[in-house]
């Protein structure tokens, strides 16, 4: 089965082959801060707890390539770090363990200039098993709503 979840619409279908799919969920949030300073903010690999989502991670400790984090229901996630374009303003991340009991996640975010002084900064998540979905969709809706509270306050 394969489930997108964009915007609020859950859509699912098969894929024709009779297997089940991972499911993609894909978020996004307006800013009215310049795309320079949001990806300022999400680059700084170490400091996200501090810069982009202040209260929606509580800690980010790093660990070679990779980021232990403690979210604010106090569950612990390794982040492996993939990799980040600087000219797309794309970072991506995959999970290692964690304690929602997936077993794959990762996921980019890329923050996007929409006019002069605003962005969109987008996060698209690949997970299985595709039940959790829900889960990680509101999680992600949190994260970007602290995004949106914590960029925008600082201009």
């Amino acid at each position: 089965m394969l489930f997108s979840v964009i915007g609020d619409e859950v859509a699912s279908g098969t894929t024709g082959k009779g297997q089940d799919d991972m499911a993609s969920v894909i978020r996004e949030v307006s800013l009215g801060v310049h795309p320079d300073a949001v990806w300022d903010a999400l680059r700084d690999w170490g400091a996200v707890h501090k810069r982009l989502v202040p209260g929606f991670l509580l800690d980010a400790r790093v660990d070679g390539r990779d980021m232990v984090v403690t979210f604010f229901d106090g569950s612990v996630v390794r982040e492996l770090f993939l990799g980040a374009d600087e000219e797309a303003r794309r970072v991506a991340w995959a999970v290692a363990d964690g304690s929602l009991g997936l077993t794959h996640y990762s996921a980019p975010a890329q923050v996007i200039p929409d006019g002069a002084e605003r962005s969109r900064f987008v996060w698209t998540a690949d997970l299985l098993p595709d039940d959790l979905a829900g889960t990680v969709s509101g999680l992600m809706e949190r994260g970007l709503a602290t995004i949106k509270e914590a960029r925008e306050e600082r201009v």
